[in-house]
């Protein structure tokens, strides 16, 4: 699918923010190990989050799909698996999070996925898996485990990715044995814990620090069913953020001002460059601005980055951004394709493997059209900086966006910019 974009002055206006897919995924797989119905509200059926919704229930718990709301009857064990062929689409949360998880069957179980995903690297639960004797076998289309993994100290790096962190979490608390986990630092998206361990404590399961790169996990415990509703995602508001910032005011409604999310840095670095942007009684409200190029730290949220780099063409001087290089292994090398993109809008744009530099630049029209990536955040971000170019700008692979935000097209027309859909 394709879209054109009509540059224009957005339409003063509210936009009620998708919920967060982070805590989503996390309540989906706390309801489905519990034992009991859990009933989960206020949920954004990206293509991500159905993917999740998928796996549980070869997981075998009972997943019933509503309008924004789904109820769950957990497995409470794992005595009734029986299906071994897990499909993760594009959703690397759902194969990192599924793969302990999974592991406690005891049986041979294979996870399979897009081309991009089955590329992008295990190495921390391959080493786990073969230091324990257990099978971890990751080819082109599919990656094979087999045997549980049991309760004793682990260690890894903080500096790969959150998302191995948080599947240890989430399936060695189930095990007889106590687990110590050691994170070596640099401990990065550390927020990213943080969400499941609080999800983990709204389901009764419990682990602690013992000191900031160290987590004691008792054995033994049991999801408890319960009813979680899940917030507004930061994640998707930074896309209307720095369309405030950038084009007319916009007001993000149902964001938590006392929210965990990692990506609520947003509302941080758009004041360090010199942004309006402020809470009220009637959400969050982000205003044109003149912004100043300072030095951006990804370390802990790196979804945002491609969104910043719009946002830094439109700021006065030379922005960096630092801690960058996990960008390279998302859906796509998300620093090369923003290159490619932006610099078909005229942005002045340079990186290294771990830093990008930007400087303010005049957002000229693009002569070729952009390419999507097949990523989500490429799509959206360049959407945004084509409010702003001098004509209309095609982007292509659009249907992207429903990996993580389904209606962000339809959001953004509710703005008054002009949009036309095309195969």
């Amino acid at each position: 699918m394709k879209v054109q974009i009509t540059p224009i002055e957005n339409k003063r206006g509210p936009i009620e923010i998708p919920s967060s897919k982070s805590l989503g995924h996390r309540a989906i797989l706390c309801a489905s190990l519990s034992k009991g119905i859990s009933h989960i509200r206020n949920l954004n059926f990206s293509s991500d989050i159905e993917a999740t919704i998928e796996a549980v229930k070869e997981l075998g718990a009972k997943v019933f799909c509503f309008e924004d709301e789904v109820i769950i009857e957990g497995i409470g064990d794992f005595n009734g698996f029986s299906n071994h062929v897990v499909n993760c689409r594009e959703s690397g949360s759902t194969l990192r999070f599924c793969i302990p998880i999974f592991s406690l069957t005891n049986q041979k179980v294979i996870f399979s996925g897009s081309e991009r995903l089955m590329e992008r690297p295990q190495s921390v639960y391959k080493k786990i898996f073969e230091e324990q004797g257990l099978k971890f076998i990751q080819e082109n289309q599919s990656l094979t485990i087999e045997g549980s993994l049991t309760g004793q100290e682990y260690t890894i790096d903080g500096n790969i990715s959150s998302q191995f962190i948080t599947g240890l979490l989430l399936s060695l608390p189930l095990l007889e044995e106590d687990s110590i986990l050691h994170i070596l630092p640099p401990f990065e998206s550390r927020s990213y814990v943080n969400l499941t361990l609080d999800m983990m404590k709204k389901f009764k399961v419990y682990a602690n620090y013992l000191d900031e790169n160290t987590l004691i996990i008792p054995g033994r415990q049991h999801f408890t069913c319960t009813d979680v509703t899940v917030e507004a995602d930061y994640s998707q508001a930074a896309f209307f953020a720095v369309l405030g910032q950038i084009n007319s005011e916009v007001w993000l409604k149902g964001l938590r001002e006392d929210s965990l999310q990692g990506d609520k840095v947003i509302v941080n670095q758009i004041l360090q460059m010199g942004g309006k942007i402020e809470f009220t009684d009637e959400g969050l409200i982000s205003t044109p601005s003149s912004l100043q190029g300072c030095t951006l730290d990804l370390q802990d949220c790196p979804d945002l980055g491609p969104i910043l780099m719009v946002l830094a063409a439109f700021a006065q001087g030379k922005t960096q951004i630092i801690h960058a290089q996990r960008l390279r292994i998302k859906e796509s090398d998300r620093i090369a394709a923003m290159e490619e993109e932006l610099r078909k809008f005229g942005v002045k744009i340079t990186s290294t493997e771990d830093t990008i530099t930007i400087e303010k630049s005049e957002i000229l029209t693009p002569k070729e059209n952009i390419k999507g990536h097949n990523d989500h955040r490429i799509v959206m971000s360049c959407a945004i900086c084509a409010t702003k170019s001098n004509d209309s700008v095609t982007i292509e692979e659009a249907q992207a966006v429903s990996k993580s935000y389904p209606k962000f097209w339809d959001d953004l027309k509710s703005l008054n910019v002009p949009i036309e859909e095309y195969l």
